[in-house]
């Protein structure tokens, strides 16, 4: 008995090791965990989550943007599943921010402010369900923020064409690991250097102001 515990333990060990070195990189995850208790989270869908990403972690006040998929209705969402169209998740970014330091407002109009809401299920070049805009909020306060927010840019800008879907948020199911701070990583990427990079551009001309310092010397 006392030789087939240390046995098990070795034959666990060789297990584990075989699982992990034929396990697929692109299906692993690492679940982001921070230790800041001041932190809240946002969670908002407007496209390429890679885009997204980029964009919310420029802004002053967030520790961190996370690429993800919120919105559908199956269990277990993968990058390859929600492609499909098929799930009813969006590629969603949970924005962990500091209250402080920015509010919620100013998250919902950063949102708002970096892609087009007026486009049913896609932002240019990318379209299907999983690129839908939605912003999802948490309490009914939230909600009339962003409501209030529409309300104003439909009656200004848009002439209510929005078509942002304002959703109770449930579930965030975090992407990949190989999703995460792409654009940053990945400055090469044919795609990162004609949309994910001009689009970030484009935001940061538009709210100067809010920029993380290190944001706007690039």
């Amino acid at each position: 008995m006392k030789l087939l515990k240390p046995l098990f333990a070795v034959a666990f060990a060789l297990f584990t090791f075989f699982l992990l070195s034929f396990s697929n990189p692109e299906e692993q995850t690492t679940i982001y965990q921070t230790s800041n208790k001041d932190l809240k989270i946002a969670y908002f869908a407007s496209g390429c989550f890679w885009c997204v990403e980029a964009i919310f972690e420029s802004v002053e006040g967030v520790e961190e943007a996370i690429s993800g998929y919120a919105g559908g209705f199956t269990k277990n969402p993968t990058y390859r599943s929600i492609g499909t169209g098929t799930t009813g998740h969006a590629e969603t970014v949970a924005v962990y921010y500091n209250p402080k330091k920015v509010s919620f407002d100013t998250l919902v109009k950063v949102f708002f402010g970096s892609h087009d809401p007026t486009t049913k299920n896609g932002q240019h070049p990318d379209y299907g369900s999983q690129y839908r805009s939605i912003a999802f909020y948490q309490t009914e306060a939230e909600k009339a923020n962003i409501e209030s927010v529409i309300k104003e840019l439909n009656e200004k800008y848009y002439k209510g064409k929005i078509v942002t879907e304002v959703t109770k948020f449930t579930k965030f199911h975090q992407a990949e690991d190989y999703h995460q701070n792409y654009e940053r990583l990945h400055p090469e990427n044919p795609y990162v250097q004609k949309v994910s990079i001009p689009r970030l551009n484009r935001f940061k001309k538009l709210f100067p102001t809010i920029l993380k310092k290190e944001a706007r010397l690039h």
